[in-house]
């Protein structure tokens, strides 16, 4: 079974639950929509239209704002130089991202 990949809806809808610590079940009922539709939505299976979105994360007492900015390209210029390596970099670089997160949580743990 594969698992559905996040969307940025969803992201945004988790983290707007769990800030205003509201269950889906909570959620829904402030937002007027069912717990089904909040779960698929999180889940990644329903990308909702914006007002949609913006309806539900007013029930959390958020709202969503949107700005135009100059393009920040970093994310793609470091995607393209990766595709540039070695298969023998790629695992290197790999290996030493997962240490680096294996790191990163333990520290969290500690606090």
């Amino acid at each position: 079974m594969t698992k559905t990949p996040p969307t940025t809806a969803s992201a945004f809808l988790q983290l707007a639950r769990l800030e205003a610590g509201l269950s889906q079940r909570e959620l829904a009922e402030r937002a007027g929509v069912a717990q089904s539709e909040i779960a698929r939505i999180e889940s990644g299976k329903r990308e909702p239209s914006i007002p949609t979105l913006q309806k539900i994360l007013a029930g959390a007492g958020l709202e969503l704002r949107f700005r135009l900015a100059p393009l920040d390209d970093h994310d793609q210029v470091l995607t393209a130089r990766h595709a540039r390596r070695s298969k023998a970099e790629k695992a290197v670089v790999e290996q030493r991202h997962r240490r680096n997160v294996e790191k990163f949580a333990a520290n969290a743990r500690k606090r």
